[in-house]
């Protein structure tokens, strides 16, 4: 059954990227509880997958009061706006101008302050620290073609993957809580022995199941 899921996937990803292409050729609206904000064309829509979702419900009990909070590829960020508005200290990145200038206009409509830069994951943050991070990856292996597709598209050989976990370990402390969200039906393995050959492992904190689709948040720390 698994590998079944694991072939449409393929089959599918193509055409859920194409598919959010044309639905969004136009900005659209997206919430979750009292926070609204405008999804622009070539950013990733958070209404199309679930892994969004599940990462607002992760994040909403925790204690972020005075906290320094990163969401590394940001997208629409709301969940930024979530963070901000439980008394973070916010950043968000993006390498997607588009997704950085219709955060700035998401985070003064929900009256939040969010420090916003353009960054190709860590390259404009060094010497930053930071008490939580969160990664919402892209995780199909082909290459992307446009900066749209960088949000679905971690390259033929994961090189999204190679450069961020050769990256990450000096973000990771004893203090620090790091987390990813990943589908059982990406493949987990090869995302995961890049991270072991990096010195990071990954700890699950969350596993949701919808529509047969098995969605894990991680905890990433050093070995």
């Amino acid at each position: 059954m698994m590998q079944m899921r694991k072939i449409l996937k393929k089959i599918a990803s193509p055409f859920l990227q194409k598919a959010s292409a044309i639905y969004l050729k136009k900005r659209r609206k997206y919430s979750f509880k009292d926070i609204t904000v405008w999804v622009e064309p070539t950013v990733f829509p958070p209404f199309i997958t679930i892994s969004t979702k599940l990462l607002l419900e992760f994040i909403e009990p925790l204690d972020l009061k005075g906290k320094t909070f990163l969401e590394l590829g940001c997208g629409c960020g709301i969940i930024s706006i979530l963070a901000a508005q439980k008394g973070a200290f916010v950043t968000a990145t993006d390498i997607n101008q588009i997704a950085l200038n219709a955060l700035e206009e998401n985070a003064k409509e929900n009256q939040v302050n969010i420090e916003i830069i353009e960054s190709d994951l860590f390259q404009k943050l060094q010497n930053r620290t930071f008490d939580f991070v969160v990664i919402n990856p892209p995780y199909y292996p082909r290459k992307p073609m446009s900066v749209a597709e960088n949000a679905w598209f971690c390259g033929e050989n994961f090189e999204y993957f190679e450069s961020l976990f050769s990256q990450l370990p000096i973000y990771l402390t004893i203090e620090n809580s790091t987390y990813m969200i990943l589908s059982e039906d990406c493949e987990l393995e090869k995302i995961k022995a890049i991270a072991f050959q990096n010195k990071i492992t990954f700890h699950v904190e969350q596993v949701t199941k919808v529509l047969g689709e098995v969605n894990l948040i991680y905890k990433l720390e050093l070995c």
